[in-house]
């Protein structure tokens, strides 16, 4: 199954669920191999590093240091990756009401991380969507 591509189709039934915990972001030498004892949510090598998406808990106890912290929704809606136009109007409307977005897409689903202090109202404006 291949997801909806359709923009209108996406944005009426993206269906956001907040999802409880918090994340962090955060930023290891990539040849550092402790890190693979660790779970987390999301890795991804770039050149200055290794970025981490960790549960706030599991960083904290592993003494690893983060700037700020998240809360994770996603869109429940299976996106295609070839979606065009769904992100860009999901980041626009959090945008309006100076709230950030950091956005992953997977396979099945595209996931935001947003402020925790904001998460709510992030929720209420997706809603808005439907």
């Amino acid at each position: 199954m291949s997801g909806e591509t359709d923009l209108s189709e996406l944005l009426k039934s993206m269906n956001p669920i907040l999802r409880d915990g918090e994340y962090v972001f955060c930023s290891l030498d990539s040849q550092n191999t402790d890190w693979l004892k660790l779970d987390p949510i999301c890795a991804f090598r770039e050149e200055e590093g290794l970025t981490l998406i960790l549960d706030r808990q599991q960083a904290n106890q592993a003494n690893i240091s983060y700037n700020s912290v998240f809360r994770l929704i996603t869109l429940s809606v299976h996106s295609s990756l070839e979606a065009v136009g769904f992100l860009a109007a999901i980041t626009q409307k959090l945008a309006e009401h100076e709230i950030s977005v950091n956005a992953i897409s997977a396979y099945y689903h595209d996931h935001l991380f947003v402020p925790s202090v904001q998460a709510e109202k992030a929720i209420e404006l997706l809603r808005e969507f439907g």
